[in-house]
């Protein structure tokens, strides 16, 4: 009977060795959010640069941009398991990760909250964390459940204004026309799918009440002042009384853990308009 004990003592030992020498790779901010979120942090010795919160996470090495991935630099931080939206590229990576005997896990990508519960549960499983996730993923849920539905009649454009790049705009088929539904509003160019480039006539004819950019996007324009200088701004709703939201920079390309926050600040916004008008 002791000998018995003793060897599920050190079995459980040697199971919470190795957890604590586990070294992981994030790719993806959605998936490190949650991986940090799971009490898990610390294990991390490299992510991709897109993993912005939480706000420690910047002291963690940076591997690059996730569709521009480099084996040499994600093999030098010697890692244990790498952790990685299934949209992160170049496929070929992943293959020689797996041939150098790293584990790799691929967490998938969605366009409603419900991908979110899937992507916290496949990295509770990842991490051995599978009370945690649950635990989580009902928080999130109940959390999105408390955000108001009711209809608005308010017009949403959301602008995407990347380094290098001219502005393009969400249409159906994006996380920010899911995001502008979840709060009762109207996506003002919901019958383009996906994102498409930004034109005068474009943002004139979808008349937003709205805007919604990110703080890179403002910061890669330079001011906020230059969001009221986009040509045909002037003849638009949200343009002639000043209505922009700056949101997280992942906030609506991914849905995430901080999306209740984003939608609440989005639905706020949009209340805001039917009161003023």
């Amino acid at each position: 009977m002791k000998f018995i004990y003793s060897f599920f003592i050190c079995l459980i030992v040697l199971n919470s060795s190795a957890r604590a020498e586990e070294r992981i790779i994030s790719i993806g901010g959605d998936v490190t959010e949650i991986i940090y979120a799971l009490g898990m942090g610390e294990q991390l010795v490299g992510r991709d640069n897109t993993s912005l919160f939480p706000e420690r996470v910047k002291d963690v090495p940076d591997i690059g941009y996730m569709r521009q991935l480099n084996i040499e630099g994600i093999l030098a931080l010697k890692p244990t398991q790498v952790i990685s939206s299934e949209v992160a590229q170049p496929a070929v990576v992943f293959d020689q990760l797996k041939a150098a005997g790293i584990n790799v896990n691929t967490v998938s990508f969605g366009y409603t909250v419900e991908s979110v519960v899937k992507k916290i549960n496949q990295i509770g499983g990842n991490l051995n964390k599978i009370t945690q996730a649950s635990l989580l993923a009902n928080k999130f849920m109940n959390e999105i459940k408390a955000i108001p539905r009711s209809p608005l009649n308010v017009r949403v454009l959301f602008i995407l204004n990347q380094a290098g790049t001219n502005q393009i705009v969400a249409g159906k088929n994006t996380v920010a026309d899911e995001a502008i539904k979840l709060i009762g509003a109207k996506n003002a160019i919901e019958n383009s799918v996906r994102f498409i480039p930004l034109s005068q006539e474009g943002l004139i004819a979808a008349n937003p009440d709205i805007i919604v950019m990110t703080h890179m996007g403002i910061k890669h324009l330079g001011t906020i002042d230059k969001v009221w200088s986009l040509a045909g701004i002037g003849q638009t709703n949200a343009g002639r009384h000043k209505r922009l939201l700056v949101v997280d920079d992942l906030s609506l390309m991914s849905f995430g853990l901080t999306t209740p926050s984003v939608l609440r600040q989005l639905r706020r916004a949009a209340e805001n308009v039917q009161i003023d008008e």
